[in-house]
């Protein structure tokens, strides 16, 4: 992609999502109706969920780069997973951060060893270490390896994660399925949400990826003046 079109990008943007934004709190805040029995704690819903598809999304494109980066080792794959995993682990913590918040007012505790918590806990970690391994190894060959198996064993946390609630029939709600039970203007106010966020996800997995190839490039180019002198 040309430096123009990305130029252009990171101008547009920003101002574009930044109005998304706005109307996407106008919707949660004073279009949504309040849910009967949690009350405004309600709100938090929306934000909860829609970080959480952000979260796979993040995850699944690491873990598709780290497998073809196991079989090709080619710069973008390896960009894309290193992308990939830290933006998802930032939604990942937007999750475990604003379900203690939902949970307080409704379980009446932050925290409970819940099945679906605790396996996107050991998610979080798993992706964590992915990071650390790389920040640990820089450039090393053997270092993004080591992160891609860890990236491939974590997302196959990630069926767990999902069907927890069903397999072991923890106290976490629900969510997938239950839309039925939603007002129209719910509704209309999850769908815009979640947009939203998966949004914002795969403009920042973009931008991340460009800029960890643009690095790349420079460390290279470092190397070769480095072997000229």
């Amino acid at each position: 992609m040309s430096k123009t079109v990305i130029n252009r990008l990171v101008y547009f943007v920003p101002w574009v999502f930044l109005l998304t934004v706005v109307v996407n709190l106008y919707l949660i805040f004073f279009f949504a109706p309040e849910e009967s029995s949690q009350g405004p704690v309600q709100k938090i819903f929306y934000f909860h969920v829609a970080s959480a598809f952000a979260m796979y999304l993040g995850f699944i494109v690491s873990g598709v780069a780290a497998l073809v980066y196991v079989i090709k080792k080619t710069d973008l794959s390896n960009a894309l997973a290193h992308a990939g995993a830290s933006v998802g682990l930032v939604f990942c913590s937007m999750v475990l951060l604003s379900g203690p918040l939902w949970a307080k007012p409704v379980w009446g505790a932050y925290w409970t060893w819940d099945p679906r918590l605790t396996t996107t806990l050991i998610l979080w970690l798993v992706f964590f270490a992915t990071l650390l391994l790389r920040k640990f190894y820089g450039p090393d060959q053997r270092g993004r390896i080591f992160a891609a198996v860890f990236t491939l064993f974590g997302v196959l946390d990630i069926p767990l994660v999902v069907f927890a609630v069903k397999v072991w029939r923890g106290i976490h709600p629900v969510v997938l399925g239950q839309e039925g039970n939603m007002p129209c203007e719910m509704k209309a106010t999850f769908a815009f949400t979640v947009f939203t966020i998966i949004a914002l996800a795969v403009i920042f997995i973009f931008l991340k990826t460009h800029l960890l190839l643009l690095e790349e490039s420079a460390h290279k180019l470092e190397g070769r003046i480095s072997e000229g002198i």
